[in-house]
């Protein structure tokens, strides 16, 4: 949904393709994180999330050891408590407000693709053709598998318990029994989800066979009281599902005019909870420059920069929970490495570096040679009329020109000029993904940045005129 909207934003038309008649309604991501919550900033969706979310400041975990926050170069340095669900309808929202087709019930089955486009056959023998296709469908992904794209890695070999049910237990009994617990078992929880009902998180017996058979309450009676001593009064289930961990990502992200984001690109374990936010920042970074091969002005290798660009990004977090899967286990020599690192958390340097990667605020793009800066993402900084990230509700790149002597002709259709900020910001030009690409003075040297970021200049884009182009005024 958030590659739909961003493709919407530049005008594409875009067809999600929907298996299921209806959302999900397990809550599998609790959170989002700084870069998420920045995203959704930068498009102007943040305040109907905040209105359904709740803020989390100072601190965060990693493998369940605290973590409190160093000074983030962020306007959002919380973490944003918000079920997956909610996040699932909100982005559904505003794909279709701008005017995404969105076919649930709709199953696809095959695909063949040539020189011009892609066609997909559906289930009831329809077709549909498209100029590009983007699997996102999962870490069982069709997409995937009809592309014949390999997803090495490692099998699941453990396996967990998760579903929402209410329980008899008082709140307090709960709250000491899941603290108890979770001094050695990581994978234990149970907490109020609201309307009595809890969430429950348990380590399963084994590896079932079929992880898309659901288990049953009895299960959960079961491991509950095994790593608890009591089942709660678990009763009245709302869904019931399990979750493996898994790791595997795919061997490359694009085959022609096909693309691969989210779980249908990479799985891992749930530590850090990192998994929907990989894939939003996926579509973040994919979106428009798939609008730019549709509008005609993408540079030859622009496409092909997602995969290099997201692939190492995925790849580090699959070794992130790699660790992390290590230091939560309840064997003498993970806890000792827990508590070493533990300790290590106690540097600020040491802080920083895990909070930031789990963060995803520390990711560089390789955009070149340059300051420190270049191909980081730029966090909103105030203004002299409002502050930038109002300025990039668009998609469009964004040239910050405190000196109004920079310019970014024939560009205009794709590139902001926002002649505003203090003396002391050094001019820069922003992707539309908000990362930096260009930071001096010299107009010789933007040119280059404009002309491999943004292709070539149009006459036709000046036909936008200021409100896509040079402006003082937010739109």
């Amino acid at each position: 949904m958030m590659l739909a909207a961003e493709l919407r934003l530049h005008g594409v038309s875009v067809v999600v393709l929907e298996r299921e008649l209806e959302r999900a309604p397990y809550v599998r991501s609790l959170g989002l994180h700084v870069r998420s919550i920045e995203i959704l900033d930068q498009r102007g969706l943040l305040e109907r999330f905040l209105e359904h979310g709740t803020r989390s400041t100072g601190a965060g975990s990693f493998a369940g050891i605290p973590t409190p926050w160093p000074r983030l170069d962020t306007a959002h340095a919380y973490i944003l408590g918000i079920p997956q669900t909610i996040t699932d309808r909100l982005l559904e929202e505003h794909a279709a407000e701008l005017g995404a087709e969105i076919r649930r019930g709709t199953e696809l089955v095959g695909l063949t693709q040539d020189d011009e486009g892609v066609t997909v056959g559906l289930a009831g023998g329809t077709t549909l053709r498209a100029r590009y296709l983007v699997g996102c469908d999962g870490g069982r992904s069709t997409v995937r598998g009809l592309l014949g794209v390999g997803f090495p890695g490692e099998p699941a070999t453990t396996e967990t318990l998760l579903g929402e049910m209410e329980v008899t237990a008082s709140p307090e009994t709960v709250a000491e029994v899941t603290t108890r617990v979770r001094e050695t078992q990581k994978r234990f929880g149970v907490g109020p989800v609201g309307d009595g009902r809890y969430r429950v998180v348990v380590p399963a017996a084994g590896i079932a066979e079929d992880r898309e058979v659901p288990p049953t309450l009895d299960e959960f009676r079961t491991q509950l009281t095994a790593h608890a001593g009591t089942d709660l009064g678990i009763h009245s289930p709302r869904w019931l599902s399990r979750f493996g961990d898994a790791t595997r990502q795919a061997e490359r992200y694009r085959v022609g005019r096909a693309f691969l984001a989210g779980d249908a690109a990479h799985v891992h374990p749930p530590m850090g909870g990192q998994g929907l936010n990989l894939g939003v920042q996926d579509a973040f970074n994919l979106g428009w420059k798939l609008a730019a091969a549709v509008a005609g002005w993408a540079p030859t290798d622009l496409l092909d920069s997602y995969g290099t660009e997201r692939h190492p990004v995925a790849a580090d977090v699959l070794e992130t929970t790699r660790a992390q899967a290590v230091l939560i286990d309840t064997a003498p020599g993970p806890r000792a490495l827990r508590g070493l690192l533990a300790q290590l958390t106690g540097f600020e340097d040491v802080n920083r570096f895990l909070v930031e990667k789990i963060t995803a605020i520390g990711i560089r793009y390789d955009v070149g040679e340059g300051p420190a800066p270049l191909g980081r993402r730029m966090p909103d900084v105030p203004l002299e009329r409002g502050r930038l990230y109002d300025r990039m509700h668009d998609g469009r790149g964004v040239l910050l020109d405190p000196t109004g002597r920079l310019t970014a002709t024939g560009r205009a259709d794709r590139v902001d000029h926002v002649v505003d900020g203090s003396p002391e910001l050094p001019a820069a030009l922003l992707r539309p993904d908000g990362h930096i690409v260009w930071l001096g003075e010299r107009q010789e040297d933007l040119d280059v940045a404009l002309l491999r970021w943004f292709g070539n200049p149009s006459e036709r884009a000046e036909e936008f005129g200021p409100a896509a182009g040079a402006s003082s005024a937010p739109s």
